[in-house]
């Protein structure tokens, strides 16, 4: 089975690279040294602050793995030649809440993105998936565990601006 591509904005790839980058440059130099000190105490069997290293060197290495993952099948969306006719992963959206009477603004991105405490909704949610493809004016209905919610979409434009 082919894996799923990761959708990435140029902000996104930049940092999932600088995180491997500090994860394996600094961090693993870090958490090698946290082992050394340990070992030099002696009795590793009750030895607290390996155990605690070699849990955080699993952390890391784990994260490195995921990194590498996310990296290796990531599609970057040039933002600057995103079409903003229509809504797209990798432009900023305004959009109008019907039913509360209020204006939000998102970013659509890829799922491995995806923050929405940062304004950042994937393609792949329900919100992302109805603003998909919506223009200037288009009314978008998205179906959620409270029932049909409304939105009109007021603007959209580079994520960049």
């Amino acid at each position: 089975m082919e894996e799923k591509k990761n959708i990435l904005t140029y902000e996104g790839l930049k940092r999932y690279e600088d995180e491997l980058h500090d994860l394996k440059v600094v961090k693993r130099q870090e958490v090698a040294q946290k082992i050394k000190e340990a070992r030099e105490q002696g009795d590793l069997s009750e030895n607290a602050e390996y155990d605690a290293a070699k849990d955080e060197q699993r952390d890391i290495e784990a994260r490195i793995e995921e990194l590498e993952k996310i990296l290796k099948n990531a599609e970057v969306v040039v933002e600057d030649e995103v079409d903003l006719d229509k809504i797209n992963i990798g432009c900023k959206v305004r959009i109008f809440d019907m039913e509360y009477n209020e204006e939000l603004e998102y970013k659509i991105v890829g799922s491995t993105e995806a923050n929405s405490l940062k304004g950042k909704i994937s393609n792949e949610s329900p919100v992302g998936k109805a603003l998909i493809g919506g223009k200037i004016g288009d009314i978008v209905s998205v179906e959620t565990q409270v029932g049909l919610i409304q939105y009109k979409v007021l603007e959209i434009q580079r994520s960049s601006n």
